[in-house]
């Protein structure tokens, strides 16, 4: 809504202009950073004096890497007036990725760190817990990460990303069984697959992680030749001159297996399906041959 309004301060087609370019660069932001960038800084040329732009600019920035940009970016967003403490985090992170840890302490310890909603001291958290590290303060970069938020029952939007934040530090700081269970808790917690947890995991407990999807896909893939192997390897014999036409007549139980290899079976329903469960794969197996399924002698 804040967004609408600033662009409703430009002339209606430059403000229609302004919005797709922040529309692509919010949608491209996660996938194609340095494009989204790109995005935000054509929004910027044509709208420079709005918060709102310079702010998505930042952000943009951000994404792609651009550590300096977005610093510049987002404090002009603030002065514009646009811009709020959300962002602290961000800010502070973007002074980490310049190698500037004391700056990027200071505004973790500014009066304006006290002003975030929840997400955002835990953020805040997890990049003082980085610059911790960066400066070899391995069991400091733990400690800050033991706030109350860690040991909710729940799983919040910052869960995933606060479990994984204190396995790595608990990895770094050569605490490996704790960092373990922690990056267990981090996996199970991360349902979108967003970090790579169960790999650390599994790097630390000295397991191997089996891509279950593509091995089904292979041993599918060898059943089926096998199938195909088993179906075309045996030409049918020529029938001799002495053989009986009793001899050459299929066995009724074996052919029905044949026949349902080679084309549909014929349309028999036993039991109604139920029309909610999903569609079963086809399973053919040999049939039992017994004296009672076989045609009475004549």
């Amino acid at each position: 809504m804040e967004a609408r309004e600033e662009l409703r301060t430009l002339p209606k087609d430059l403000a229609v202009k302004v919005a797709r370019h922040l529309v692509m660069a919010g949608r491209l932001a996660e996938d194609e950073p340095e494009q989204s960038f790109r995005h935000a800084k054509a929004a910027r040329r044509l709208a420079s004096r709005v918060g709102i732009v310079r702010e998505a600019a930042g952000i943009a920035a951000y994404h792609a890497g651009e550590w300096a940009e977005a610093l510049a970016e987002l404090r002009a967003a603030r002065r514009l007036g646009a811009g709020d403490y959300s962002y602290l985090p961000v800010m502070a992170d973007c002074e980490r990725g310049l190698g500037r840890p004391e700056r990027a302490l200071d505004l973790v310890k500014s009066p304006e760190a006290e002003k975030l909603d929840p997400a955002g001291r835990v953020e805040l958290r997890i990049v003082e817990s980085g610059v911790r590290r960066d400066m070899g303060q391995t069991d400091a970069a733990v400690v800050t990460l033991q706030i109350p938020e860690l040991r909710d029952r729940r799983l919040r939007p910052w869960s995933v990303r606060l479990f994984y934040a204190y396995a790595d530090a608990l990895a770094e700081a050569g605490r490996e069984s704790e960092a373990s269970d922690w990056f267990a808790r981090a996996s199970a917690a991360d349902r979108d697959g967003e970090t790579d947890a169960a790999e650390r995991y599994a790097e630390l407990e000295g397991l191997e992680i089996l891509d279950t999807e593509e091995d089904e896909e292979e041993a599918s893939g060898e059943v089926r030749s096998e199938e195909a192997a088993d179906v075309h390897v045996e030409e049918p014999a020529e029938a001799s001159a002495e053989e009986s036409a009793e001899e050459r007549e299929p066995d009724p139980v074996e052919a029905s297996a044949t026949d349902i290899a080679f084309r549909p079976a014929e349309p028999e329903v036993l039991d109604a399906p139920d029309e909610g469960a999903p569609e079963a794969p086809a399973v053919f197996l040999e049939p039992k041959r017994s004296d009672e399924e076989r045609p009475p002698a004549d």
